[in-house]
């Protein structure tokens, strides 16, 4: 049931995605030009769809809503500026970790900006 719940998101999520950027770039031959996508406008206080697609990789671990069940830290509750920071610590080596310091170093500063700021606005939302 897991697997389902999480592959049903998955693709949700790249349907958001594609739909928001416009991009028709997941459509098989849809000859997509090579143009980049649109950049997708948020609002102040809304989640981006980029910042989602980064946050499944977290949601294994620490649960689609950042509260995770057994021995993983729960992130629910965490303000984006306190998880950016923390990612941070973990990518430049100040905060050890053995996981998420390999984890956080596989992304740029704006993706661990989106993947903070998606879990900021998820916490909040669900208050």
């Amino acid at each position: 049931m897991a697997v389902k719940f999480r592959v049903w998101l998955t693709a949700c999520a790249f349907s958001t995605l594609a739909l928001a950027t416009g991009s028709g770039a997941f459509a098989a031959g849809s000859g997509a030009s090579s143009k980049p996508a649109k950049q997708v406008q948020v609002k102040r206080g809304e989640a981006n769809p980029r910042g989602l697609v980064l946050s499944l990789s977290c949601s294994s671990c620490h649960g689609t809503d950042g509260t995770s069940v057994g021995i993983i830290p729960s992130i629910s509750g965490r303000s984006a500026e306190y998880l950016e920071a923390a990612l941070k610590a973990f990518k430049s080596g100040t905060r050890y970790s053995t996981v998420m310091s390999r984890h956080a170093k596989g992304y740029t500063d704006e993706e661990i900006r989106l993947i903070a700021d998606y879990f900021g606005n998820v916490s909040r939302n669900n208050k």
